[in-house]
């Protein structure tokens, strides 16, 4: 691991790949088509701390709006939400600080989700998932730039879109993302505990164990979000609509390629496996039936008809608890061009995969770290950076 001074990154290389809103994920699930690139070297990468003068506390969140403050944003655990200039990052001041509102009771309850609305630059709104108390329970909301100080949020307009009742306080999930499709995404754990006890995953009438689909563009007052209408259980009895997919045990970070807008979520495991999805439409992951791409429980040989299995897992020898990333599609790593980078909280391990749309073709370990990867984080120009509990912000570069 190297910690060196950072050059400002340029968005003069923010491609124009978005694709066309029309199209559908679920038919690029179906029929993705990768060009071979090359090869990832494995071991030839190393972490490197950029932005240096700055330290966050338990960080969960790096994103940067599609606007021209050239910010970049960080959000930390406990309920604060910093802003600071990808040019000159030399402090970072609080946009956002919902402490008073976020329940820290658990190690992994607290401020988990943000994501900034498509028409950010024009309306203001961004969106965060954090776990409250009194009853415990996961928390859906809109927030906006002050009107009088567009340098920071306005912490009373807060617009709450859902609460869902959580039991436990392990297993909330949290990402958000806006799709191609300009609906929000929503992932959820199964509630937590152990097992899942309450049996969530298989669940279709509890949000719990899902990734979720809604619409918010006509959103005016709390709770009235739309379900789009091609959402796989729209008309099934019994079932939560906003469902998109289902049987996660804690989806722990979820991102669309922004090339092919294929879904990717890593699932945390329970004791033996961690797993990768590619996320599409109505499919059913498996917990609490599956772990990876074993039986969760006696008998060997349990039923998996209908279930959608992970296109990777890795066994505890490797890590024991996976972070989801991104499919890296900047400049600056050419050699990872169309890999999906993610890592392992525990053992600091990072890799690449490489998926031909039908089967997992490369998995290589990039490096290995002292880092406690708690997310990923992309730039406007397709730059990855690497979040550390621990306080610092990294990047991959090169072993020298």
């Amino acid at each position: 691991m190297r910690i060196r001074g950072y050059k400002a990154i340029t968005k003069a290389v923010h491609h124009a790949r978005a694709m066309s809103l029309t199209v559908g994920v679920v038919v690029l699930a179906g029929s993705l088509s990768c060009v071979a690139g090359p090869t990832a070297p494995s071991g030839s990468f190393e972490v490197e701390r950029v932005f240096p003068a700055l330290s966050f506390q338990e960080m969960t969140n790096l994103a940067q709006p599609d606007d021209t403050s050239d910010l970049i944003f960080v959000t930390e655990q406990r309920g604060v939400m910093y802003a600071f200039s990808a040019d000159n990052p030399q402090q970072a001041d609080v946009f956002l600080d919902i402490t008073g509102r976020v329940n820290r009771g658990g190690n992994e309850e607290g401020l988990l989700g943000l994501a900034f609305d498509p028409d950010y630059r024009e309306n203001g709104y961004f969106y965060a998932y954090y776990t409250a108390d009194s009853p415990r329970r996961s928390v859906l909301s809109r927030f906006s730039r002050d009107r009088e100080n567009m340098d920071v949020a306005d912490p009373e307009s807060e617009v709450i879109i859902m609460e869902i009742e959580q039991p436990y306080a392990n297993h909330n999930g949290g990402q958000l993302a806006f799709g191609p499709d300009g609906y929000l995404y929503i992932a959820l754990g199964d509630g937590g505990s152990a097992g899942d006890p309450q049996g969530h995953g298989q669940n279709f009438g509890t949000l719990l164990g899902s990734i979720l689909r809604i619409d918010v563009s006509g959103l005016s007052a709390p709770g009235d979000y739309e379900i789009p209408s091609d959402n796989p259980f729209v008309d099934a009895e019994g079932a939560r609509p906003e469902i998109w997919a289902f049987g996660l045990r804690n989806p722990w970070r979820f991102s669309f390629d922004s090339e092919t807008g294929l879904l990717w979520a890593a699932d945390v495991g329970q004791n033996q496996w961690e797993e990768i999805n590619i996320i599409v439409r109505g499919a059913n992951y498996g917990w609490n039936i599956m772990e990876g791409f074993h039986c969760f429980s006696p008998p060997a040989d349990c039923d998996q008809s209908g279930l959608t299995l992970p296109i990777h897992e890795y066994d505890h020898s490797h890590g024991c608890s996976v972070t989801g990333g991104y499919v890296y599609r900047g400049d600056q790593l050419p050699s990872l061009y169309r890999y999906y980078i993610y890592g392992d909280y525990c053992s600091g391990n990072i890799w690449a995969l490489a998926y031909d749309g039908e089967v997992v073709t490369e998995n290589t370990l990039l490096t290995g770290s002292d880092l406690r990867i708690t997310s990923f984080g992309v730039d406007l120009a397709g730059n990855l950076y690497v979040l550390d509990r621990q306080g610092g912000i990294y990047t991959l570069v090169p072993r020298e």
